[in-house]
């Protein structure tokens, strides 16, 4: 058995326990919602849109539950954590690509239990890389979200 070795780190966004580490894809964006519409349940609702559409250009069908984040079957394929104060938002989604599982047999993610997790590469049976993720998941969140992102 191997030892797998990680940080702890507590944050003010929302849920329970989380993991970010390799393999997965991490966006929190920084947006006012004053320009958007000022409503959080909004805000979390069309990153989960974002996260659907991004899956089902990989030809993934991905859903939401009551319980949040986005899935695919019965297995988280993204996290969904955010802060929002005075409508400014931090935080945000990791999405698996092609994640280590293993991380996951160590924690319950969202401190939901008897659901498991999935990646990108495990529903699709070959190796997606976050490199291969980011291009789809931009145009996923500036379709959603009506707006044009400016690159630095």
């Amino acid at each position: 058995m191997r030892t797998l070795h990680c940080n702890f780190v507590r944050t003010s966004r929302g849920g329970l326990i989380t993991f970010h580490g390799p393999g997965q894809l991490v966006c929190y964006p920084v947006l006012n919602l004053g320009c958007f519409r000022k409503s959080v349940r909004w805000y979390v609702c069309e990153l989960e849109r974002t996260v659907i559409k991004t899956c089902a250009q990989f030809g993934i069908e991905a859903s939401t539950s009551p319980d949040t984040g986005v899935w695919a079957g019965d297995n988280k394929i993204c996290a969904i954590g955010i802060h929002c104060g005075r409508y400014i938002t931090s935080h945000g989604l990791a999405l698996n690509c092609n994640t280590d599982m293993s991380w996951f047999d160590n924690i319950v993610p969202c401190g939901i239990m008897g659901k498991g997790v999935t990646s990108l590469s495990r529903e699709l049976g070959r190796d997606v890389p976050t490199e291969e993720a980011v291009p789809k998941l931009l145009e996923a969140f500036t379709e959603q979200f009506n707006c044009t992102l400016i690159y630095n």
